[in-house]
């Protein structure tokens, strides 16, 4: 899960909601995915950080839809 911002120093987290062994919900913190994938010119990110946050992104997506 990749560091979007640097607000403090606190490791980035995830957590998952399962129903029946199946993830039905993903809860990110300390990670603002939505902010990797502004325009470069909103947060000044470098583009490390924001790819890494759209393939996170992608990621979660293409794992919902293929469940």
């Amino acid at each position: 899960l990749p560091k979007v911002h640097e607000h403090d120093n606190h490791p980035p987290q995830a957590l998952a909601l399962f129903e029946d062994k199946r993830i039905i919900l993903v809860y990110t913190f300390e990670s603002d995915l939505g902010d990797g994938w502004e325009d470069a010119s909103v947060h000044q990110d470098p583009f490390p950080i924001r790819e890494a946050a759209l393939k996170m992104g992608v990621n979660i997506i293409y794992f919902a839809l293929t469940q």
